[in-house]
Formats: C-alpha cells, sequence, structure tokens
C-alpha cells in the first residue's frame, strides 16, 4: 500500500480556541472596566472556577507555568544551593526552575512504563544537602505519588509536582493538584487548556496563599510595604478571559480526543515494535499527549519514522529529546557525570509523540497509523 504526503500541514498539537464572539464579549467587559490585569474580575472568577474543575483548595494563577513554578520553589524556602531530586525526562523548564532558586537538579532515572520518576531510585541519591523532590506527571501519567510521600515524611523533604501535561487529572477520584506540597499546572496554548500563556499554583496548605501572592506581585504587600524578593507572575484579564471560555469546552474537546486515541489504539496496540503505554485503571487521562514507543524490533528507528513523516506533511514531535542531562548546561556538572540514567538514554532515542487534538481529521489519523503499519522509511 503507498501511503501519499497530505496536502495540508499536519502539527503534533493545534490550540483550542473558543467561539471568538464569545471571546468579544469578555474584551467588551475588559474594555469598559479599563482593569486590563492586577487581579481583576476574569482572573478572580477564573481561580474560582478552576478550583472546583481541580477539586482543589487552593488555586493562584500566573502568566505563564514557568514563572509559576518558579515562584514554586521559591515559596518553599528551600536552603540556598540545596539539591532537588528530579527527572531530566522532562520540558527545559523544570530543572532551569531549579537552578534560577539557586538549587542544584540532581537528575534521577525513570519508570519504563509511565516514563516519570522512578520513585524506587530515588532514596539512593539522597544526600544531607537534599532539600526536595520535583516530580512530573509526564504526558499526564502521574508519578507514583503515594512512595514519594512516604520518602518526602522518612527524609523530610518538600515535594512539588510540575503537572503541566496533566490537567484535570484525578487518582481515584482525587484531583492530582492536591499531591505533594504544591503542583504547577501550565496553560500555554500548546496544552489542552490554554488561556493562551498562563498557569496556576494548587496547594493544601492555606497560610501559602498569601506568600504565592506576594511573590507573584513583586513582593507588595501594600503600597509602602514590600515583603519579599517577588516576580511580575500575575495573569492579565484577556488571559483569564481565554481560560473561562476554554473551561467551557475543554470536556469537549476531551472527548474529541478520547475517539481518536481509539482510532490509534486499535490500529497500533498490535503492529510489531510499537509500544502505546497506557493511563493504570485508578487514574483518569487528561488527553494531552500521544506517545508510542518505537522498539528495537521495529523496522526503523525512531528518528527515520519521525522523518518518514516529515515527507508526509505530518510533523511528530521527539519528546522528550534530548533529556535534560544532554542540554549543554548541565551535561558538564558533577551531578550529571555521576548520574545512572539508563531507561531515560533509551526512551528519549525511541519515544515519538503522534498528532493529538480534537479536531484533527479521522482520514488522516489512519493515514498516519498506516504508515506506522507500513514499516518502512
Amino acid at each position: 500500500m503507498t501511503i501519499k504526503c497530505i496536502n495540508k500541514k499536519t502539527y503534533v498539537t493545534q490550540p483550542l480556541l473558543p467561539d471568538i464572539n464569545n471571546f468579544v464579549r469578555h474584551v467588551e467587559d475588559i474594555w469598559e472596566s479599563k482593569w486590563l490585569t492586577n487581579m481583576g474580575a476574569k482572573h478572580n472568577e477564573l481561580e474560582n472556577q478552576l478550583q472546583d474543575v481541580l477539586k482543589v483548595s487552593n488555586v493562584s494563577l500566573f502568566n505563564n507555568g514557568t514563572i509559576a513554578l518558579l515562584t514554586a520553589l521559591k515559596a518553599m524556602n528551600l536552603p540556598y544551593g540545596s539539591e532537588i531530586i528530579t527527572t531530566p525526562f522532562t520540558f527545559a523548564a523544570t530543572p532551569h526552575c531549579i537552578v534560577w532558586n539557586n538549587c542544584k537538579p540532581v537528575f534521577c532515572d525513570i519508570e519504563p512504563n509511565t516514563m516519570t520518576i522512578d520513585a524506587d531510585k530515588i532514596e539512593d541519591l539522597i544526600t544531607p544537602n537534599t532539600s526536595a523532590i520535583l516530580g512530573v506527571h509526564v504526558y499526564g501519567f502521574p508519578c507514583n505519588v503515594e512512595k514519594i510521600d512516604k520518602i518526602a515524611q522518612k527524609h523530610n523533604l518538600k515535594v512539588i509536582y510540575d503537572a503541566a501535561h496533566a490537567f484535570s487529572t484525578e487518582i481515584n477520584g482525587r484531583g492530582i493538584g492536591t499531591f505533594g506540597d504544591i503542583t504547577m499546572f501550565s496553560f500555554h496554548a500548546t496544552k489542552l487548556f490554554n488561556s493562551i500563556e498562563g498557569g496556576c499554583l494548587t496547594y493544601n496548605d492555606e497560610t501559602l496563599k498569601r506568600k504565592i501572592y506576594n511573590l507573584r506581585n513583586f513582593g507588595i504587600q501594600s503600597e509602602e510595604i514590600v515583603e519579599d524578593v517577588g516576580i511580575n507572575g500575575k495573569m492579565n484579564e484577556f488571559q483569564a478571559a481565554m481560560g473561562l471560555e476554554n473551561l467551557k469546552i475543554f470536556r469537549e474537546e476531551q472527548n474529541k480526543r478520547y475517539i481518536l486515541k481509539s482510532i490509534y489504539d486499535s490500529n497500533l496496540s498490535m503492529v510489531k515494535g510499537i509500544r502505546v503505554p497506557q493511563m493504570p485503571d485508578y487514574t483518569t487521562n487528561s488527553y494531552q499527549y500521544y506517545p508510542i514507543i518505537i522498539d528495537d524490533d521495529y523496522p526503523i528507528s525512531r528518528d527515520e519514522l519521525h522523518e518518514k513523516f516529515n515527507t508526509m506533511n505530518i510533523f511528530t514531535r521527539k519528546y522528550f529529546y534530548p533529556a535534560c542531562h544532554d542540554y549543554e548546561c548541565y551535561k558538564n556538572t558533577l551531578s550529571v557525570k555521576l548520574s545512572n540514567l539508563p531507561v531515560v538514554d533509551d526512551l528519549k532515542q525511541k519515544v515519538l509523540c503522534l498528532p493529538y487534538y480534537g479536531s484533527l481529521d479521522s482520514a488522516v489519523a489512519n493515514t498516519i497509523c498506516e504508515a506506522i503499519k507500513s514499516g518502512k522509511q
């Protein structure tokens, strides 16, 4: 069977956009109020609605996920120069936020199925200088939160989670943002739920609310008092308006991605050399990404399959390649030189994220599956 190039470029994701007329009505409200930023009415309404959607006690909005994660680490009051155990199989922002907080990332290997930090390998990396664990719910797969919690309690460590891929994910009916000390969600345009740019922190400890509020607003407590060395992390009203409208439709988008997942699963689950990771039974799927693993017994390599799709006008993503410990800014650090990361080093060469968004035509999805099943360059 000949696999043809498709006419229209197909990307790995596409931003969720609401009805433009509904968004314009929010813009008219903003024009009328002349309140553009600094925790306005739209901002506060979005915080309240997200609290219910994410099933969390506290939500603090930010202008993007990176600033939110920077602030989360800052709010934990971690010792200067201390070590934070994290995963190298993540987006660059994760370790960057550690370094920007004057701490040191220590990279831990990952589990082969969920591709999240391997909780069984964390304790071997703990030293007297370790202050925290930063887990990442990669592709929405949850970290082993129970094991991580036990390790953290045993060694008196803080636990921060990067849930950029896990919007609305639940474990046994519990919002994923309720685990650990603090969790970051990203609302970037590439995410299932977006506010153009944006993000939030969720946490159980009510006393963190005031500190986070101050930190995201330059540390300003009042007109005459600056209490902390803060940053400008405030979400503006236009971002919040986009978020309010996308909250109305993200479930519909998930349902469409569920159908798309069914097409992929049914076509690819029996292809020799292709592994399709699946969520644990007790976990809801955020439907953020659709990763496959190209094993050694598949006829061509991951990179060759990636290039094959490029020639077809289909743009998949080698996500995450390179891994963070391969970056020039980290690879010569002592912790990386001493690291032992065989699973990461294997999977970074094998994972490929396929196009995955609600408006993707099923015919294109089937073309993608046929290209994979053909097993030819």
